[in-house]
């Protein structure tokens, strides 16, 4: 089975490798990867070669709080939107 991903108008910005591996991946900018991997270093490293190198993040659900997760999840969201989608989310 193919790993599910999370698209925002055509862009990934996140995916999950389950059931088995219970990880994922997020788009976030290189000073957002060093912050989460600073706060919880068990639950984030930079994902694999280039892809790392360009923010790609990998995070270990079993590890991670959730509040963290979330946290992660949105700055990847809005690292991906457009830009009036995100003046508009942060509206709601």
């Amino acid at each position: 089975m193919g790993n599910a991903d999370f698209r925002v108008r055509g862009k990934i910005f996140a995916t999950l490798h389950l059931p088995k591996e219970n990880r994922g991946a997020l788009k976030l900018t290189l000073e957002q990867q060093k912050a989460f991997m600073a706060a919880e270093p068990a639950a984030f490293e930079p994902a694999a070669g280039a892809w790392g190198r360009k923010g790609w993040t990998t995070i270990h659900l079993r590890q991670v709080k959730v509040a963290t997760a979330r946290r992660a999840l949105d700055l990847a969201w809005n690292n991906v939107a457009p830009k009036r989608l995100v003046d508009l989310s942060k509206s709601v």
